[in-house]
């Protein structure tokens, strides 16, 4: 069976990984419990899915669609401690002390009928400019000297309450309908909370399970630039830095008056710096800063023009802590980048970007925590230690994830040479090929189907005459 043994490391990894829980919680994983979990991370490795078919089918039958659905369903696996439990051990396997924190969000489509998929809502599509249905996650990603891994993560979902507001107080707009005469915005329902909200309770459980990790600074989009949600991620790690991005109409203060941001800069010119992203390359920028009262958070912020070479527009990033000089701030920022790299590996290698398709709360949230652990086992790869603790570049989870699949086909190919009949079990897995892999009739082709005449109707003749 191509899933029939877990590779070594990803033995090795959930070994780990119990150990850890046990020592955490008290809760051990039992043999079964581990079995499964094994199989459905070589499973996600092998067909880039979180599909029960196709983990059935890579078996060849020998685990079935529905035992795996009800491991999934009925077992007591601890889900709710696994994700916590795989960062602590990859944080001690790393000894790392300190890190970086950066929150994002991603919108993961799916299929027009999405009734029981959780959470799921009307978003903007961002490609072809329309509308989708979707889900929205909102992550948290700790950034070391090491490593960049997923720490936590919440479904986000729009009051629809509130949705249907906003589109009625639009319509009524559009009518030049006064204020006092339009419906008034509906009390928040806290059982839609919104993404600053979701992310502080991220920040929150961070700060409480990983207390002993030094964060230096906190980095966000635009989205989470609103004051209350920047001093209170502060506050949180004891007033540290934290760093986002400031609409261009945002009003500062200037002398006694009060202008957009965008103005002021346009009034103030920037210097040119040469900007270090990431800690790989240097990029000429053009950088303006200056410590501003911003109206809209009710202080004083350090806000930056930033522009690099070849670009046109400013953009305006805001940061709470005003000791910082302007280079470390922009450096700084760039780190933001790295969420968007996870992203991509995450839905192109990892198997939340295909058919993630399981239903409710309870599989979707488990679904995503099996794909964010084969992410922590990546990182735990023998190979992918190796040049960790040689301070060398980290190996790319598509180059490991290519690799362990040709070692999981090796490894299928010794256990058949290692049969007492290698002959007899070749041809029982031949049929079990027939048996699992069945071929399905096309719509694309018109073989058996009834094309029309397609043809000229003689006593229709005159018609084309007449024309």
């Amino acid at each position: 069976m191509l899933i029939d043994t877990p590779l070594p490391f990803v033995k090795s990894y959930l070994d780990e990984l119990n150990k850890v829980l046990n020592q955490q919680t008290g809760v051990r994983l039992t043999r079964l419990q581990k079995a499964w979990l094994s199989f459905c991370l070589m499973g996600i490795i092998l067909t880039n899915t979180v599909c029960w078919s196709k983990f059935e089918r890579a078996s060849l039958g020998k685990y079935s669609l529905t035992a795996l659905s009800w491991m999934f369903r009925k077992s007591t696996i601890p889900w709710d401690f696994l994700l916590c439990t795989s960062v602590t051990l990859i944080l001690q396997k790393c000894g790392i002390t300190k890190g970086n924190l950066i929150i994002d969000d991603s919108d993961r489509k799916r299929s027009k009928c999405t009734q029981e998929i959780f959470k799921t809502y009307k978003l903007k599509d961002k490609s072809s400019g329309g509308y989708i249905n979707g889900q929205t996650i909102v992550l948290l990603l700790l950034v070391t000297e090491l490593v960049t891994l997923p720490v936590g993560f919440r479904f986000y979902m729009p009051d629809p309450a509130k949705t249907a507001w906003i589109k009625e107080d639009n319509r009524l707009k559009k009518q030049k309908i006064a204020k006092k005469n339009r419906p008034k915005e509906p009390v928040p329902n806290p059982n839609y909370p919104t993404k600053q909200q979701l992310a502080l309770q991220l920040l929150k459980e961070f700060r409480q399970k990983h207390f002993d990790i030094k964060v230096k600074t906190i980095r966000a989009d635009a989205l989470y630039g609103i004051g209350k949600f920047m001093d209170e991620a502060s506050s949180l790690f004891g007033g540290i830095q934290v760093i986002s991005q400031l609409r261009s109409d945002q009003n500062v203060r200037s002398g006694n008056k009060f202008l957009n941001v965008k103005k002021y800069f346009t009034r103030n010119d920037g210097i040119t710096l040469n900007i270090c992203i990431r800690g790989e390359y240097y990029v000429m920028a053009t950088v303006g800063s200056a410590r501003l009262y911003v109206n809209a958070h009710g202080k004083k912020r350090f806000v930056i023009a930033l522009k690099y070479e070849g670009e046109t527009d400013y953009r305006y990033l805001v940061a709470t802590d005003l000791s910082w000089c302007t280079k470390d701030i922009v450096q700084a920022y760039t780190l933001r980048w790295l969420v968007e790299v996870f992203f991509e590996d995450w839905k192109l290698y990892e198997g939340w970007g295909r058919e993630a398709k399981q239903p409710d709360y309870f599989g979707t949230s488990r679904g995503l925590i099996l794909s964010l652990l084969l992410d922590h086992c990546f990182l735990l790869h023998p190979e992918q230690l190796i040049r960790l603790k040689n301070k060398l570049p980290a190996y790319t989870v598509g180059s490991l994830q290519r690799k362990t699949q040709m070692e999981a086909l090796l490894a299928f190919i010794g256990e058949l040479l290692e049969e007492e009949n290698p002959g007899k079990k070749l041809e029982q897995l031949s049929q079990n090929v027939q048996e699992f892999f069945q071929l399905v009739p096309s719509k694309k082709h018109m073989s058996g189907k009834n094309l029309g005449r397609l043809a000229p109707t003689p006593s229709l003749k005159y018609k084309a005459l007449s024309a």
